[in-house]
């Protein structure tokens, strides 16, 4: 911005402003430039802020933003949550309950999780994805009929290593929640009937492949093998039985080769 005309000597130099009419112009000009500046200064001053809070408080940015540390932290929160779980329940499972386990306060679980039901969501979510990794995404290098089978052997590897300290995870969920009413039971039935879906539509490939008979019923072979994989756990568990898996893995066997036996070798 031009100073005003007053201000400069007929040669182009600068000169001291003289009367009260110019001293008011040069400040008033000078007032014109501070401010764009101080406002710029304001707004960074005030993002600067913003970011401050939420790095201290992940609840304070209501989610938008999970830094990769916050990532961390709240996987072996719901890691050490899972554990917890699965050999005490869900309904077992409260903020106080785990901030004891971690040896934290119940407001530093509170800025992951704000109540026992969303804690509990989350926890059935941490269970899905270490589903997924040890037994399905491993299946799914396969097709049809060794697609099926490699299921049935992750899963049945999965409840025998104790990836849990409990056992299965869904199967205990599973039954703890059968007739209780709420987003929890609505997101195990959600999972469990995903996890049917994969081994009917495994089969349902295999009989389009012309590794199953046409005339098995794909939904129902898919119900005896997950109805003989939850009776493995059962077992394991309650009579800690060591080598029901093994019994298991031949009946699912031969219930299977009861669908494939009439189909010639290739």
């Amino acid at each position: 911005m031009r100073l005003p005309r007053s201000s400069r000597s007929c040669g182009g130099r600068r000169r001291i402003p003289s009367t009260a009419q110019e001293v008011l112009e040069v400040e008033r000009t000078i007032v014109l430039l501070w401010i764009p500046l101080m406002a710029a200064h304001a707004q960074a001053r005030k993002t600067s802020r913003r970011r401050t809070t939420a790095d201290h408080n992940p609840a304070a940015d209501h989610g938008r933003t999970r830094r990769p540390r916050g990532l961390r932290t709240r996987r072996a929160i719901l890691r050490k949550a899972v554990n917890i779980a699965s050999v005490e329940g869900l309904e077992g499972l409260t903020i106080g309950r785990l901030a004891s386990a971690l040896r934290i306060s119940k407001s530093g679980l509170f800025a992951h999780f704000g109540s026992k039901e969303d804690l509990q969501c989350a926890v059935v979510d941490e269970a899905r994805e270490i589903f997924v990794e040890r037994v399905v995404r491993p299946a799914y290098q396969f097709q049809g009929l060794k697609r099926l089978r490699a299921l049935c052997e992750n899963w049945l590897a999965y409840g025998e290593e104790r990836v849990f300290p409990g056992g299965c995870f869904f199967s205990a969920a599973s039954l703890e929640f059968d007739d209780r009413p709420g987003r929890v039971r609505e997101q195990i039935v959600g999972l469990m009937r995903k996890w049917l879906g994969n081994l009917e539509q495994a089969a349902r490939d295999a009989q389009s492949a012309g590794e199953i008979l046409k005339a098995a019923d794909a939904h129902q072979l898919a119900f005896e093998i997950h109805a003989l994989a939850m009776g493995a756990n059962w077992s394991s568990r309650l009579f800690r039985d060591p080598t029901v898996f093994r019994s298991v893995r031949g009946a699912i066997l031969r219930r299977i080769e009861q669908v494939t036996e009439a189909i010639p070798t290739r």
